[in-house]
């Protein structure tokens, strides 16, 4: 409580635009090699591999005695999943990935949610109604805003689907810190929220459930699961605020909106 949101200048900017550059081909990568038969061990090594090659560091890594460089969060997995040998991915199954990058004293973070092999067209709506929230959410970081016009937007598309919006957690600043003030919420709670200023750069993550809002943590103390064990999606970008608009620092080449 009370820690002051931290503006950062162009520079820093531009140094978090490398960060989150890694973060976006290293999910890239991880998303062309999702496919049945594969451990989201596997996949965590790619992306470990990845990273440092370019001269990241993992951010995840051993951070609050997380064991993994990638959060690998399957079907009914929210958020926090571990990289695990066992864990092999089956056809219809869908994967949440999220990762940060430290490299120059900055952070980048971005999460996408993949499908393995076909999927339903539920659970692809699913998908795509989470990914198309966070794109409402990145339209709301407009100069003069405020945080919870950014979480309401992610809340007025998603509540006409009637899915269920995780509560527990939350987006949050980033910057020479992995979370920063603001939180940022993807619901509205009715309370004032700071203002969006140039130099603002927050990790929006709509994280989204196909059934309840409701959510419970394993006995690993990191796996957050559903409530009613129906899937959920997570996407996360990194954005900065800035006097041309916003500006999606873990942009994915392959990505359009």
């Amino acid at each position: 409580m009370g820690r002051q949101i931290i503006l950062k200048s162009p520079s820093e900017i531009k140094k978090m635009l490398v960060a989150n550059q890694i973060v976006a081909n290293t999910l890239e990568l991880v998303e062309d090699n999702v496919k049945p038969g594969v451990s989201t061990w596997q996949l965590d090594q790619l992306a470990e591999k990845n990273c440092r090659k370019q001269g990241g560091v993992p951010a995840f890594k051993g951070y609050r005695g997380f064991p993994g460089s990638l959060c690998v969060s399957i079907n009914e997995e929210v958020v926090h999943g571990i990289p695990s040998k066992k864990r092999i991915l089956q056809e219809g199954d869908v994967l949440s990935v999220d990762f940060g990058v430290q490299i120059n004293g900055f952070f980048g973070d971005s999460a996408i949610t993949i499908p393995v092999g076909r999927v339903s067209d539920e659970i692809a709506d699913l998908l795509k109604h989470t990914q198309q929230s966070l794109y409402w959410a990145i339209e709301a970081m407009k100069i003069g805003n405020r945080v919870h016009d950014v979480s309401k937007a992610v809340q007025d598309y998603i509540e006409g689907y009637g899915y269920g919006i995780v509560r527990n957690f939350v987006g949050h600043g980033i910057g020479s810190s992995l979370h920063e003030p603001p939180e940022v919420p993807n619901f509205y709670s009715g309370r004032q929220t700071p203002k969006l200023h140039p130099g603002m750069v927050l990790a929006v993550e709509p994280m989204i459930n196909l059934g309840t809002e409701e959510v419970k943590v394993l006995k690993d103390g990191w796996t957050v699961i559903t409530a009613d064990k129906k899937v959920s999606a997570h996407f996360e970008h990194s954005i900065a605020v800035t006097e041309d608009g916003p500006l999606v620092l873990s942009r994915r080449q392959n990505e359009e909106f």
